[in-house]
């Protein structure tokens, strides 16, 4: 069950953030068969009931890649929230290391980047056998910036358990990412390892994985991290290696190009999810996700589906009418969804805590240089790297 989607690159160092300047993959795929969607609760559907139907929801807009064969996938507007087509957004399916989305949302404002920790052979005991590995050394010291970038970058497994016992333990880390997805309203999710590795009932789905990266976004940090092209590591004994990103629509590599305006998320690989997949683009100010769970065929698939859809809503989706929203967090003064107003009523108000007719709270946007910055309230909120910066050398290039 490797979870790994690891590959060798040669890269030329980017900065956090800078857009990617390759033109954009040509759509190749789109809707596959129709199959029947259970419904994702008994009592209403988060996000809206046609989330819940069987077959390829749109509305308003055509053109469609017409070769889609992902098992489920949802494309949604950052900004407003509003879903723009989706197949099968509630399915539950196993989700691979993009799971480490709600990892990273649950545990990344608990500690200082700057902090520093010294790994012990126990933090490293319940690594499941064939994890994807960043290369974590007991005795060896590192920064908590450090161990994110394993995270992000390599999708490393044995990052996640180092942070995991550093928050509490691998259960106690499980219980808060149950709460968290409780509390986002990612009800399809169901987290029984904090690092997205094959367990029985560990879930989730396009919807909910959407919805955990479209709130992971506000982060400063996780934009940061994501977005991260390279890095050096260290090796032990003031030596290091470098990783890189292995989200293949980020960097370019296997016979695949960088996506014009990428941000991140995340990418992961299981035997039983196959290859998953959450990215973010910006263009013109306007910034998409798209989830994609497990093609059948190719490892490239799912980023070349992702590209497709993501091309599609920056072109011809424009015009299409929301089939649904990602819902805000309860503790962010979102609604109940189940508890909300009719779809069609939520569509037109915008999402919750915005006033209709207003522009959202939450915008990103390209800066100065093609950075991606964030419009919270009408400032920007642009978090500069602090003095721990330093420690890894300049490794992050502008």
């Amino acid at each position: 069950m490797l979870d790994s989607s690891r590959s060798p690159h040669h890269l030329s160092r980017r900065s956090l953030l800078t857009l990617a300047t390759a033109a954009p993959l040509t759509a190749m795929t789109a809707a596959g068969p129709a199959a029947a969607v259970p419904p994702a609760r008994t009592a209403g559907v988060i996000g809206g009931e046609r989330l819940a139907r069987a077959g390829v929801q749109v509305s308003g807009a055509t053109g469609l890649p017409d070769r889609l064969t992902a098992r489920a996938w949802l494309l949604a507007d950052w900004e407003t929230g509003h879903v723009l087509a989706a197949h099968r957004a509630h399915q539950p399916l196993a989700p691979a290391s993009t799971l480490k989305m709600l990892f990273a949302d649950t545990v990344l404002r608990k500690f200082h980047r700057a902090e520093r920790h010294t790994v012990t052979d126990a933090e490293l005991a319940d690594i499941p056998m064939g994890s994807s590995l960043v290369g974590i050394q007991a005795g060896t010291t590192y920064t908590v910036e450090q161990l994110w970038q394993g995270v992000f970058l390599r999708s490393g497994n044995d990052a996640v358990h180092v942070l995991a016992h550093m928050n509490g333990g691998v259960a106690k880390t499980v219980a808060e990412m149950q709460a968290r997805a409780e509390d986002l309203q990612a009800l399809d999710t169901h987290v029984v390892s904090p690092d997205g590795f094959d367990h029985p009932g560990q879930l989730s789905s396009a919807y909910d994985l959407t919805l955990i990266a479209r709130h992971g976004l506000r982060n400063a940090d996780f934009r940061g991290y994501c977005g991260t092209h390279e890095a050096d590591f260290p090796a032990g004994r003031n030596k290091s290696f470098q990783i890189q990103n292995t989200d293949r629509l980020l960097t370019g590599a296997w016979g695949l190009r960088a996506y014009k305006g990428l941000i991140g998320v995340k990418n992961g690989y299981t035997s039983d999810a196959g290859n998953t997949f959450t990215g973010a683009a910006v263009r013109g100010g306007r910034t998409l996700l798209a989830t994609v769970l497990n093609p059948p065929t190719g490892s490239n698939a799912v980023y070349e589906e992702t590209a497709a859809l993501l091309d599609w809503g920056f072109g011809q989706g424009r015009s299409a009418q929301p089939v649904g929203t990602l819902v805000e967090p309860l503790s962010e003064g979102g609604a109940k969804a189940d508890a909300g107003p009719p779809l069609g009523k939520q569509a037109a108000a915008g999402p919750p805590g915005v006033a209709a007719g207003s522009p959202s709270a939450w915008r990103l946007l390209e800066g100065a240089g093609g950075t991606v910055v964030l419009l919270t309230g009408g400032m920007w909120a642009l978090r500069r790297r602090r003095a721990a910066a330093a420690d890894s050398g300049g490794r992050h290039r502008r």
